[in-house]
């Protein structure tokens, strides 16, 4: 059974949510009701995924996710009733790798997340073979980074990006395709998004960074 941390401040949400995952058989739902608590519980527990509020007193949910992101890869998702597409961007950018926008189906909630965690597990999984090169390493069964032997924490997306560009080496790869590889059909994510991640990633891998070249007008190609 997957472990699933929700962090809302809404007692009535909190309340619908754990009735309809109670009766399921494939989600254990544990609660948070603010930020604060939140931080705690992920500190001092583990999860397979973590569910944001953003608009909350105290530890909001951008300033959560930023400092989940700067310990742990774990799949994380936004339940918010913030639809502005600056703050959608903005969700993104700092490492969500999914928005769920109130007022919300509960049992599209459900198989949502289900198909991110079942997703999740069988990438770590089905994948064995450790990518390489220059300096860095890419092990997908740990789901792990290492430049020069030492461990690179990147959130998701920017895995999800370079493990493709590892995979197609010497390859031009558009801004589309790597829209499509990290985000799917999202309708709000546009390259820009893409230009932010690959700038963290270069910055993140260090010297070995030059191995992402710069097509303009195209995309990018790893050699």
């Amino acid at each position: 059974m997957y472990r699933v941390l929700l962090v809302e401040d809404d007692a009535q949400i909190r309340r619908v949510i754990g009735d309809y995952f109670g009766r399921r058989d494939k989600i254990a739902l544990d609660f948070a009701e603010d930020g604060n608590e939140g931080l705690s519980k992920f500190l001092n527990e583990s999860y397979d995924l973590i569910v944001l509020d953003i608009m909350m007193p105290g530890l909001d949910g951008f300033e959560l996710c930023k400092l989940i992101r700067r310990r742990s890869n774990v799949p994380l998702v936004f339940l918010t009733g913030k639809v502005r597409e600056e703050d959608v961007l903005y969700g993104y950018e700092i490492g969500a790798d999914d928005y769920i926008v109130k007022p919300f189906s509960i049992a599209v909630l459900y198989s949502k997340l289900l198909a991110i965690l079942e997703r999740s597990a069988t990438t770590e999984v089905t994948e064995k073979k450790v990518l390489t090169s220059g300096q860095i390493s890419l092990d997908p069964l740990r789901i792990e980074v290492k430049v020069g032997g030492e461990v690179v924490d990147l959130p998701p997306k920017e895995y999800q990006i370079l493990k493709y560009m590892m995979e197609h080496p010497g390859t031009a790869i558009t801004r589309k395709l790597l829209l499509a590889v990290a985000w799917g059909d999202d309708m709000y994510i546009t390259e820009r998004v893409i230009d932010n991640r690959v700038k963290n990633l270069r910055n993140k891998l260090r010297k070995e960074g030059s191995h992402i070249k710069t097509l303009i007008g195209v995309g990018y190609r790893f050699d």
